[in-house]
């Protein structure tokens, strides 16, 4: 096993509750519409932008997407906070010369205000981002991409993330596929597609990562 790509979300940062305020407040300012996180997660597979652009009603969808970032940025030390046991887990698995990558569906801005305020932006060798594939997930195009940059065959490589989409997406680009349920906000409480391993605790993932050396 030489490289560990990580969707974000839900899996390296307990974000999913900045992402539904900043959403919550844009449809209700925009559409004067009030979104439920079972709403918002229905519209997940674009970027953020693209969320914006596909579903928002009001033709100012530019200045919805400004303030979308406005209330992510300004509200993200309120609502995240760091994980002490994850941002441990990159340390050591850098540290040991694993190769780290992250695929997610997040917009490349929203990605690196969480990157910088969690003091992750320096630990991972190669970043896909919604704004990069034409295909989001559940398409595998991105971890496509992403075995390409950091130079790694599919069978030395793992996926992990925690929604249906990330599961099919590492399904489908044939690499073994870990479910994490370790943060307390997650999108896919039940995979309708098994993945490879399920992991509910990072100890958990770390003696799962040790037999794979």
């Amino acid at each position: 096993m030489k490289a560990i790509i990580f969707d974000f979300d839900g899996t390296l940062a307990n974000t999913l509750p900045i992402c539904f305020y900043a959403f919550q407040s844009v449809f209700k300012q925009f559409d004067d519409k009030d979104l439920t996180a079972e709403d918002i997660v229905k519209m997940f597979g674009p970027s953020e932008t693209g969320i914006i652009r596909e579903n928002l009603q009001n033709p100012n969808k530019e200045a919805a997407i400004a303030l979308y970032y406005e209330k992510y940025a300004e509200s993200h030390t309120q609502f995240v906070k760091p994980n002490d046991e994850i941002t441990e887990l990159l340390h050591d698995l850098k540290d040991s010369g694993m190769k780290l990558a992250i695929f997610t569906g997040k917009a490349r801005k929203s990605l690196d205000i969480s990157l910088q305020a969690l003091q992750m932006d320096d630990l991972f060798d190669v970043i896909i981002t919604g704004d990069d594939v034409v295909e989001p997930k559940p398409a595998p195009e991105g971890l496509f991409k992403a075995l390409a940059l950091l130079e790694v065959d599919y069978t030395e490589a793992i996926f992990v993330g925690d929604s249906e989409a990330d599961i099919v997406a590492g399904l489908q680009a044939n690499v073994q596929t870990v479910g994490v349920h370790w943060l307390p906000d997650y999108q896919t409480a039940a995979f309708m597609q098994a993945p490879h391993h399920i992991v509910e605790h990072v100890a958990q993932f770390k003696d799962l990562i040790g037999g794979m050396k």
